[in-house]
């Protein structure tokens, strides 16, 4: 059987499907993200596949999900990669805690495991006896980035809500405390805290009613970039233009927002060069190379019209 390619739409992941038959001149490397109706995603899979092919030296197998909260696929793709052998699996986990045990087995069946972009939680690991180290952004410093431009254009005591991210997800965790430590250096008024799951039409419809309940509200922190899309289309549909937004990843739909002002920033992490990085990293262990330790962290920056 060969591989097959499954083109993604906005609702429906792509997905590589591969044979258990390895390649014997090359690695093979099976990479799992998260959905691929998120663009952060989709162009991670593009520089992916890019640096696959400028290497040429090893085999991509890639798997996304459905959507942002469809992890069982994740625990899917982790079980397919150990029956079919492969060299190396890099893994963004959709839950940090329900990720920790196919992974564990993973590492049990010889495979080399990087975990990147989202940290696998560090209780869960204790408990299964799981050492792994992590590769990835500072996603409270990040968070604290575009909480802080956020506090210095609204001021003292401005009243503010965050769209956080998955519960289950470390960095949904450390992006809402990222922006709880602008809130308390700046002294700003949290009114209020909810998840859309990094969902777009979820963002809408979340901060629809916060903004129903809040009409006073001067500032949102989306935890996502896909989330600050819907939260935009709802200041749209209500017709204000008085509220600044903050997000997370630039995606590329989030340029001409922040240029036109319905955006005042968000943070670039890298997405394409965090997978190829940490793909090169998996590859480098596999040849023999020492185990990875500890956090190799990865670049942010803030992203905003100047």
């Amino acid at each position: 059987m060969k591989f097959y390619n499954i083109v993604a739409s906005a609702a429906t992941a792509l997905s590589l499907l591969a044979a258990p038959a390895i390649a014997e001149d090359k690695p093979v490397v099976g990479l799992v993200m998260k959905s691929l109706a998120n663009e952060f995603f989709q162009n991670m899979l593009e520089g992916a596949e890019a640096h696959a092919a400028e290497r040429g030296d090893y085999e991509l197998r890639a798997v996304g999900m459905q959507n942002e909260t469809d992890f069982e696929s994740q625990i899917n793709a982790v079980e397919n990669f150990i029956t079919q052998g492969v060299d190396a699996i890099v893994i963004a986990p959709a839950d940090s805690k329900a990720m920790v045990r196919p992974i564990k087995k993973a590492i049990a069946a010889g495979i080399t495991v990087v975990n990147f972009d989202v940290s696998l939680d560090a209780d869960a690991k204790k408990e299964q006896g799981l050492e792994l180290a992590f590769v990835g952004p500072d996603n409270r410093g990040g968070a604290k980035m575009a909480g802080d431009a956020l506090a210095q254009a609204l001021g003292e005591g401005a009243k503010v809500v965050i769209i956080e991210g998955n519960p289950g997800a470390d960095n949904a965790t450390q992006r809402r405390l990222g922006f709880e430590d602008s809130v308390a250096e700046y002294k700003l008024d949290l009114l209020d805290s909810r998840t859309a799951h990094w969902e777009t039409e979820e963002a809408n419809q979340v901060f629809s009613t916060m903004l129903t309940a809040h009409p006073d509200l001067q500032g949102v922190m989306a935890a996502n970039d896909s989330m600050a899309i819907g939260v935009v289309k709802a200041l749209e549909n209500a017709g204000r233009d008085d509220i600044l937004v903050v997000g997370f990843d630039n995606v590329p739909a989030v340029g001409p927002m922040i240029e036109d002002g319905r955006m005042l920033a968000t943070v670039d992490q890298f997405g394409q060069k965090m997978a190829a990085d940490a793909i090169d990293l998996a590859l480098e262990v596999v040849a023999g190379g020492p185990e990875l330790e500890g956090w190799v962290k990865t670049n942010i920056e803030l992203v905003t019209k100047k």
